[in-house]
């Protein structure tokens, strides 16, 4: 874990940029969270989440902009039928940003769809923000009050996370495409 110690170094401003760096990688996930814990110990949390919640959130863009652009190669059918995933996100869209934020939950599972979609950027962003500090102040404040047990929590590597979520965020994206979301929205949310 030799590379927390550069972010520890930089303090504040390395929680903001491992919070970013971080938050960047759609594809090989880092395990910035344990940043988050390690600086815990040492700065005030609440300050790691301000900053820390920001730069994750500002890192999240990476998904939504590679959904957005990702959208051209989209034909007209899967679009047509992507317009009900919206519609299903104009209801509950927030809630799930934010529950997704707050849990390690890999965040492109929905940025990238929704990238793909269009939607609102700032009904994603903000339910995003929320969540991010949260979860952020969660774990600076874990780190402050239980840093003897990082090493029994998360372990020295991140590899077998960075698969288990790089086959997640795969299975995700297929399964959105594939669902006909036509009958989803008909069958779920019409009828309410």
């Amino acid at each position: 874990m030799d590379w927390i110690n550069i972010f520890v170094q930089l303090g504040y401003l390395g929680v903001f940029l491992i919070s970013i760096i971080g938050s960047l990688s759609v594809i090989i996930p880092i395990p910035y969270t344990i940043a988050y814990y390690v600086l815990g110990v040492t700065l005030d949390p609440l300050l790691i989440a301000l900053v820390g919640g920001f730069g994750s959130a500002l890192g999240e863009i990476s998904g939504y902009a590679i959904g957005y652009l990702g959208q051209t190669f989209i034909d007209e059918k899967r679009k047509r039928k992507m317009m009900y995933l919206m519609k299903i996100f104009n209801r509950y869209g927030p809630i799930l940003v934010f529950l997704f934020a707050l849990t390690p939950l890999p965040d492109d599972l929905l940025f990238i769809p929704l990238g793909m979609s269009h939607y609102n950027f700032l009904k994603i962003f903000i339910p995003c923000l929320l969540g991010k500090i949260a979860m952020t102040y969660i774990i600076a404040y874990s780190g402050k009050v239980s840093f003897g047990f990082i090493k029994v929590i998360f372990g020295e590597s991140g590899f077998i996370a960075t698969i288990v979520i790089l086959i997640l965020l795969t299975i995700m994206i297929a399964a959105i495409l594939k669902i006909d979301w036509e009958i989803v929205y008909k069958k779920y949310v019409e009828k309410k």
